[in-house]
């Protein structure tokens, strides 16, 4: 796999980053397509996966939809609003031995967890 930093990695990472919020890669592809219109959609979500692998940015996994993508690395729990939808982190110390309190029944081996509580954000709780 190429490691190498590529403008159009640079160019991936520098949006993530700006957007400053749990985005997916159609929303990154619409940010760097406005001011680079030859970038391809391929392109765009090889460079977030790569990214994610080496550590750079967060995958994040979301039950019945489509991946985010986190700025922030650390292990960190997320919340995701019941109404809009939107993905917020949760302010909460992430618990990293949380897998050696499961009462394994099955042979499973487990690798370490994903936590997404239910929510209703502020802006939905106003309305």
């Amino acid at each position: 796999m190429n490691k190498r930093f590529t403008i159009q990695r640079s160019l991936v990472l520098e949006a993530v980053k700006e957007l400053r919020r749990h985005v997916s890669a159609d929303e990154v592809y619409e940010i760097i397509v406005k001011k680079h219109p030859d970038i391809s959609r391929g392109t765009v979500y090889r460079n977030l996966n790569l990214l994610s692998d080496i550590g750079e940015i967060r995958k994040v996994e979301m039950p019945g939809g489509a991946a985010l993508y986190d700025h922030m690395c650390r292990d960190h729990y997320h919340a995701k609003c019941v109404k809009c939808n939107q993905v917020f982190d949760v302010a909460m110390e992430f618990i990293g031995d949380l897998e050696n309190n499961i009462k394994d029944t099955q042979g499973f081996i487990f690798t370490g967890h994903d936590i997404i509580f239910k929510c209703v954000c502020r802006d939905c709780n106003s309305k």
